[in-house]
């Protein structure tokens, strides 16, 4: 018999996913590719200067884009949406020319930039942005009001891009390495952005500008705003590089329920994904959750929260095991993000599963930390009812697309799967883990990389058994045959070549013994086992089984 994915509600949380095209266009590529145009330049520092016009739904301001050459050029390009006007581009205290063409802009110099030189110009900009009708399942800013009738905004756009909503060079390839974030917003209102709040101005007319700088790399789509008449507490976490401030902004109405879900969550949390990943990667920027008239989105040092204040996914237990209802959904998993999309960041959009993939896994991490082993192996057990191996979890480079929802859970699966056949030992997979973000803190990276960290660190090339999860829409299948004489044989049936992967097998209420497979038939020497009593560890491993 074959044993099938469960499914599901595809999981719909941190990000956009992109619906797949049959064909893609020159715009996507503009979009998605590394060309020379975004190559030539290294991005260093941003100044993005806007004031927020909530009446009219209208952002107006400016970025400037401090840069490093990394060869000689003239001509480059940066992004910002087709709907939003460039007024102009200053560089030296002049206006140079432009061109647009989909969300793309590119911009020429007057003269050659030079290999090694640092610059800068600034993109005058305005307009009225996407607004988001859904998000963070769709992208853009959402316009809309509290109990009381006042004004709240905030901007969700992974996915779709950052330039959604304010120009820069829209690529996960190329963080910036700091930034100063200035939001001006209308009287009786408070800004909330990334990053440490460095000073407060009132303003002429009543309005009021937050000047928030973020002195770590930063990707695109985690730069935000979040603007309501919000109250302000916070409290601070003893951590492995010592004191890690935590500040909340929350409505006011929802202040006594605030204290008391954070308190319960957030520690934990961060005690658990420190313990696991390493130390919490924004130390010099802060801890922050903001409350959101959207779900949640792992905006980096400023973490959105719309759960609602209540545990599990908006009350709900994704895994149906009764476990995801003990702690706050929205508060660990966009928590986990900020070791994994944040301070690692996939260089192609393709590449999601980085992202999604270990924050998912972080959850049945806090489970094990919060009530055991057992407990965690029925929640990554019960994801599965998530999955639908409907495409493959690594998505087309090059024109800003994912792959499969399946990222999230398949991929969870896949992690404790390699635990599980590879590395038994918890105190070594958790040195593996926090190797991991050690090796490639504060970078974009790609599968290749992450690949070769496994392999590198267990000693064996584990590429066919990531390709497989990754590349491949359907489940390797494990084929059992008993021959009338002699011992059972078995093998992979799997799309990916060279796929092998050990497996735990058993007679009926004996222990588990690990068997390494290939797509060759090998003998399974086992004493007693037969057809009727086989029982393969499939709580551990998400496969298929044939038996003949």
């Amino acid at each position: 018999m074959f044993l099938a994915a469960l499914c599901g509600f595809v999981r719909p949380v941190a990000g956009q996913l992109l619906q797949a095209k049959p064909a893609f266009t020159r715009a996507d590529s503009l979009r998605g590719y590394l060309s020379p145009l975004r190559t030539c330049y290294d991005i260093t520092y941003y100044h993005l200067d806007v004031r927020l016009d909530v009446a009219r739904k209208a952002i107006s301001g400016s970025n400037e884009f401090h840069f490093k050459a990394t060869r000689d050029f003239t001509r480059l390009q940066f992004d910002l949406f087709a709907n939003l006007t460039v007024e102009k581009v200053e560089y030296q205290g002049k206006t140079v020319p432009f061109t647009r063409e989909a969300n793309a802009v590119f911009v020429t110099f007057p003269e050659p930039i030079r290999q090694g030189s640092q610059n800068h110009f600034t993109v005058l900009y305005g307009g009225q942005p996407t607004e988001a009708k859904n998000a963070p399942w769709d992208g853009g800013v959402v316009f809309t009001q509290d109990a009381k009738g006042k004004p709240w905004v905030a901007t969700a756009c992974q996915g779709v891009g950052a330039s959604i909503w304010w120009p820069n060079k829209d690529q996960q390839a190329d963080e910036v390495d700091s930034m100063l974030i200035s939001v001006t917003v209308p009287k009786g209102l408070k800004d909330v952005s990334n990053g440490r709040l460095r000073r407060t101005v009132l303003l002429k007319g009543g309005a009021t500008r937050f000047d928030w700088f973020v002195s770590n790399p930063i990707n695109n789509y985690d730069v935000a705003l979040n603007v309501a008449d919000y109250t302000h507490f916070s409290d601070e976490y003893a951590g492995e590089k010592g004191p890690l401030t935590l500040d909340y902004w929350v409505l006011p109405e929802s202040l006594s329920k605030a204290r008391t879900q954070f308190a319960a969550n957030v520690k934990p949390m961060l005690k658990s994904l420190e313990s696991w990943f390493g130390p919490y990667p924004f130390y010099e920027d802060g801890y922050k959750l903001i409350e959101t008239p959207h779900l949640g989105m792992e905006h980096q040092s400023a973490v959105a929260y719309g759960n609602k204040y209540q545990n599990g996914y908006l009350g709900r237990d994704r895994s149906g095991t009764g476990w995801g209802l003990k702690w706050d959904f929205i508060i660990i998993h966009e928590s986990g993000h900020e070791w994994f999309g944040n301070s690692l960041t996939s260089q192609d959009i393709a590449d999601m599963w980085i992202h999604e993939a270990f924050t998912t896994y972080s959850e049945a991490l806090f489970v094990e930390s919060q009530f055991g082993q057992e407990a965690a192996r029925q929640y990554i057990h019960g994801q599965r009812r998530n999955i639908q191996n409907d495409a493959p979890i690594i998505g087309p480079y090059g024109v800003n697309r994912e792959g499969s929802s399946d990222m999230y859970d398949k991929g969870s699966n896949l992690l404790n799967m390699l635990r599980t056949a590879y590395v038994p030992d918890d105190a070594q997979w958790r040195e593996l883990l926090r190797g991991l973000n050690q090796r490639f803190f504060h970078q974009t990276i790609t599968t290749g990389q992450v690949i070769g960290y496994f392999n590198q660190q267990l000693g064996q090339d584990l590429t066919p058994v990531f390709n497989q999860y990754l590349r491949h829409p359907g489940l390797p299948v494990l084929e059992v045959r008993f021959p009338t004489d002699g011992p059972p044989q078995a093998r992979w049936i799997a799309a990916e070549p060279g796929f092998a992967l050990p497996i735990r097998l058993r007679p009926r209420g004996g222990i588990y013994q690990l068997v390494p497979l290939t797509t060759v038939f090998q003998p399974v020497e086992i004493p007693n086992l037969k057809r009727e009593n086989l029982e393969v560890d499939t709580e551990n491993y998400y496969v298929g089984t044939l038996l003949e």
